[in-house]
């Protein structure tokens, strides 16, 4: 054998030895520096604040790392078909890190990962703990309900021109999942009734993301039954309450993201989940090898990942001075931990 055809073949030895063997994980089982990311949007991300401000961050997060390639994949209302698309975009091996929010994801990413033992995910709005693939983040949403929930309360018993006797307050979702049911219905009745115990709550289920005029529908009877303050978990779906509000002249409180200028009076509240913050600092992790794979963490006002949206002057134009100054003060105790609470387990 000469020189050049041995040369040659060691080459071609080595190459083959430097390719992982199985899809998924990429570029941290060569040990380079890069890394591709696919945020996997589980819905679609226009009317969506979490999908919208992870998208956001994520895109940040790339235009400011040359070694970082990013791709945003929508995978669509349809439930039953989310985990195999997810395994025909890890099975490409193109992806070091999957990133998602959905509080029923880690069960899709789980199960997706058993076929990639190599392919990692980070998921936000979701806890999921011991599985070395998946590292999560729950942000505290009873906390954040629990404080809109007291605000509708200050609303619903106050002498404010859209609120009246009956002590109703409202609560419509797109759909049913664990951490709706077991954190933000319950924390959002529970903050209500620490303002006045004989508040009651109606409760409506869409049932899906997007029929706002199922929504305003639900809105009519619901208002026609007493309600004069609403939280909202919908996606595009919230645009039919957000119609019917400004019609017939109730309020909002609106988890997640700034909505104050979306029928302004009407919109009486918004929290923010940082989504945009944890993207950037998750990510940050990730290049630099840090992730506590298997972790789960649960993030809420003392960590700087809930808050209320109390600057906006469109807030200031809505509430009487007497009610934000009652709930700043509740605010403060809250975030002190002065307002003692359980959080559920999910």
């Amino acid at each position: 054998m000469n020189r050049l055809i041995r040369n040659t073949l060691i080459i071609t030895i080595l190459a083959a030895l430097a390719f992982p063997l199985s899809a998924g994980g990429t570029a941290e089982a060569a040990g380079d520096n890069t890394l591709s990311i696919l945020v996997y949007i589980t819905g679609v991300t226009d009317g969506s604040p979490p999908y919208e401000t992870m998208v956001e961050g994520a895109e940040e997060f790339a235009a400011a790392h040359e070694e970082v390639t990013l791709k945003v994949y929508e995978a669509g209302f349809n439930q039953a078909q989310w985990e195999e698309q997810l395994t025909s975009l890890v099975a490409t091996g193109e992806y070091d890190l999957v990133i998602g929010t959905n509080p029923s994801f880690p069960e899709i990413c789980e199960r997706v990962g058993k076929k990639f033992p190599s392919q990692k995910f980070i998921i936000t709005d979701a806890y999921w703990e011991g599985n070395d693939q998946i590292r999560t983040y729950l942000f505290n949403q009873y906390e954040q309900s629990l404080f809109l929930g007291y605000l509708a309360g200050l609303v619903t018993t106050s002498d404010m021109s859209g609120a009246n006797e009956d002590l109703k307050i409202g609560f419509i979702t797109a759909q049913e999942f664990p951490l709706l049911n077991k954190h933000m219905v319950p924390g959002f009745l529970s903050g209500a009734q620490m303002v006045n115990p004989d508040i009651t709550l109606d409760y409506r289920v869409i049932g899906n993301w997007y029929d706002a005029n199922k929504t305003a529908e639900l809105a009519q009877s619901m208002i026609s039954n007493g309600v004069d303050v609403f939280a909202v978990i919908a996606g595009g779906a919230a645009q039919g309450l957000f119609k019917v509000a400004s019609e017939k002249g109730v309020y909002v409180v609106h988890h997640n993201t700034n909505e104050y200028d979306m029928i302004p009076p009407y919109v009486v509240g918004s929290g923010s989940m940082e989504q945009k913050k944890i993207t950037l600092e998750a990510l940050e992790e990730a290049l630099a090898g840090k992730v506590e794979w298997g972790k789960a963490s649960v993030v809420g006002l003392k960590e700087g990942y809930i808050r209320f949206i109390d600057e906006d002057p469109l807030y200031t134009e809505a509430v009487p001075s007497a009610i934000r100054e009652e709930f700043a003060q509740f605010m403060q105790e809250l975030e002190a931990g002065d307002i003692p609470y359980t959080l559920p387990e999910l």
